[in-house]
């Protein structure tokens, strides 16, 4: 954004020439060095930092209310205007003293017209024109394409109804509410002597984002004036990089303020029937949005799930010679449903973790349980037993293989974003230089207002007070907290602040040399794997607990003859899982948990933790020494946020290990 708004800056300096100019950015707490930039680059520019995102309306006001031209030009920071905009913009204004603002030709970075370079105020016709999408399918319509008035050729002048935000110069008069004698400077009875005129027609800032322009444009038209585009210039506009506009939030917020637009200026002028049906489009339009975006999340689960159905299906075809339909509408699912949740419960469809392809052999292998037990309940479905059995290799393949096409073969190293001070990102990012497989690397550090900045070799991204836009706008995979330099409510406080972004979250205990994310421990040296594991995420219900215990217990004993078989020929992995499985009942009974505290240890959590004695303790033996306080800070972590993939992850690095 940064490099952006200096170019932005750039084109209004070229463009300003035979003109009286003053420049003014109003900086919603960006995190990527532009209000640095400013300050070096642009001196001349007054320059509001904000420290926090007050809204597009809000900053737009407060430039408005120092700015001291008579026409005022509102920009987006993500724009380039040509050498004559301004000019021609002004003469404009000069020659239409009834115009209250006007706008130019907008063009997208690939030099297409935009069409919100003009619009018309969404009217129950035109909004349901737009939310039906007629707009679209027939836009030389003057019926149906009156929203972008898309029947109009772009080359010519006309008043409109609207004008885009992004670049639209304003007469000051119209701006103060002054519709005779245009280009007075009219002062409000309240104003202060010696104070510049203050602005009875701001913009609305109960418009967050969106929406503010088209209710500005509304009110300045019931002041008496008139509204005009011209395509005497043109400007291009980058959309969508000044506000990133990739998640739900973004689309709650434009459809939001389309709401509040028709409740604010429709409500009176048409009947309720009307007014409902627009704001039922318009929830639908906004809820498919939400969904499309969901669905596009879904997908890898989506992609899975049918891959099973279908490879039933056709090893139903093969071994049967037809397909049953209760295999289709019952043991189909019934298979593919546990494999996908297995999958989606070891953390298989995080994006950061679809290269990770043992999960789909595990998830399958849970599917192939699940059925196989059913189907001994439920004797006219047992034949389905050789089918799913004879279905899992294939799935397995076709699952792993999609993986590696569309993930494995994009993937790259990780990017990460450390949360500490200087010393930590050079102590962290020298174990990475040193290690033979990183698992991310550091591409910068986010420290705390108050850390001093010391000389560095790792890039500083800014301050905590706006880690949520450095961790977007660095489209990092994994955010780190240094343990060491920040407390634990603030990084609590943090994870819930990023929790909604694709990212996964990593801890760095102070000193040490491991990274602990939900459900992995990473090392950044060549130490053994520590035993304690840390799960970040939502906190696990008891009943959630209890279930991953009962289902774990009873795939324990069923493969018990297995696991005493292997210990009987000498293998030590199964001679672990041997004193494993004989514990298995008691987790059946409820007096023990899977992963829980070490009950022959003196250590025992508070009460209101609600941790029972497990058999595989969170802290083990190798750690019994520790201090009584780590011990307590790792179960603290533990119990507020423990989950069925970090205990999961627990059990099998306890077999790995005791294998090895």
């Amino acid at each position: 954004m940064r490099e952006l708004l200096e170019q932005a800056l750039e084109s209004v300096a070229r463009a300003s020439g035979g003109l009286e100019v003053e420049t003014i950015v109003v900086d919603n707490d960006s995190a990527d060095g532009s209000v640095e930039m400013v300050g070096e680059r642009f001196p001349e520019c007054a320059l509001i930092a904000n420290e926090s995102n007050v809204g597009f309306g809000a900053a737009n006001n407060q430039a408005i209310r120092i700015a001291r031209g008579r026409y005022i030009l509102l920009l987006n920071p993500d724009t380039i205007v040509q050498e004559d905009s301004l000019r021609t913009l002004v003469s404009f204004l000069d020659e239409h003293p009834r115009c209250g603002a006007v706008g130019c030709k907008i063009l997208n970075p690939d030099g297409t017209f935009a069409p919100e370079s003009r619009r018309a105020f969404p009217t129950p016709w035109v909004a349901l024109s737009r939310i039906l999408g007629l707009s679209k399918l027939f836009p030389r319509s003057p019926l149906f394409g009156r929203y972008n008035m898309t029947y109009l050729p772009v080359d010519e002048p006309t008043e409109v109804d609207a004008l885009s935000g992004s670049c639209m110069m304003i007469r000051r008069a119209a701006l103060i509410g002054v519709a005779d004698g245009v280009g007075s400077e009219a002062v409000s009875a309240d104003n202060a002597p010696g104070q510049p005129p203050r602005p009875t027609l701001l913009f609305d800032e109960a418009f967050f984002m969106y929406g503010e322009d088209l209710d500005l444009c509304y009110r300045i038209q019931l002041a008496g004036w008139t509204l005009n585009y011209t395509p005497d210039t043109q400007i291009i506009h980058y959309k969508g990089e000044s506000t990133k506009k990739g998640d739900l939030k973004y689309v709650r917020l434009f459809y939001g303020a389309m709401l509040r637009f028709t409740e604010k200026h429709l409500d009176g002028q048409y009947s309720l029937l009307y007014r409902s049906g627009i704001r039922l489009g318009i929830l639908i339009r906004g809820a498919l949005s939400a969904l499309s975006k969901l669905v596009k999340r879904l997908a890898p689960a989506i992609t899975d799930f049918a891959i099973v159905c279908v490879v039933v299906a056709l090893a139903a075809r093969f071994r049967l010679g037809e397909i049953p339909n209760d295999l289709l509408l019952t043991i189909a699912p019934s298979y593919a449903a546990p494999t996908v949740a297995s999958v989606a419960a070891m953390g298989g469809y995080r994006r950061t973790r679809l290269r990770r392809l043992l999960v789909v052999a595990y998830g399958v292998a849970a599917g192939l349980l699940f059925v196989a037990t059913l189907s001994f309940f439920v004797k006219a479905i047992a034949y389905s037993r050789v089918v799913v059995l004879a279905s899992a290799p294939l799935s397995v393949i076709l699952m792993t293989l999609w993986r590696i096409i569309f993930v494995e073969a994009r993937s790259g190293l990780q990017d990460a974003v450390l949360v500490g001070d200087t010393a930590e990102a050079n102590r962290v990012a020298a174990q990475l230089r040193r290690h033979p497989k990183p698992p991310f690397k550091i591409v910068g550090y986010i420290a705390q207002p108050q850390s001093p900045q010391d000389s560095s070799a790792v890039r500083s991204l800014g301050t905590t007070r706006q880690i949520r836009d450095i961790v977007r706008l660095s489209e990092a995979d994994t955010v780190v907290f240094a343990t060491g330099s920040n407390t634990r409510q603030d990084i609590f406080g943090w994870i819930q602040e990023l929790r909604d972004l694709p990212v996964t979250f990593r801890m760095l205990d102070a000193n040490e040399s491991f990274v602990i994310s939900k459900s992995s421990v990473d090392h950044l040296s060549l130490a053994e794997f520590p035993e304690a594991e840390v799960a970040l995420g939502i906190r696990r219900s008891p009943w959630s607990h209890r279930t991953f215990d009962v289902l774990v217990a009873i795939a324990g004993i069923a493969v018990a003859p297995l696991v005493w078989l292997g210990a009987a020929l000498g293998n030590r992995r199964m001679k672990n899982a041997r004193t494993i499985v004989r514990q298995l009942p008691a987790v059946l009974s409820g007096r023990l948990a899977i992963v829980g505290f070490d009950g022959d240890c003196l250590y025992r959590p508070p009460p209101n933790w609600n941790l029972r004695p497990g058999i595989i303790p969170v802290v083990g033996e190798a750690d019994a020494h520790r201090d009584t306080s780590e011990i307590d800070h790792t179960y603290g972590y533990y119990a507020m946020n423990q989950s069925a993939s970090a205990d999961w992850a627990i059990l099998r690095r306890s077999l790995r290990k005791a294998g090895s």
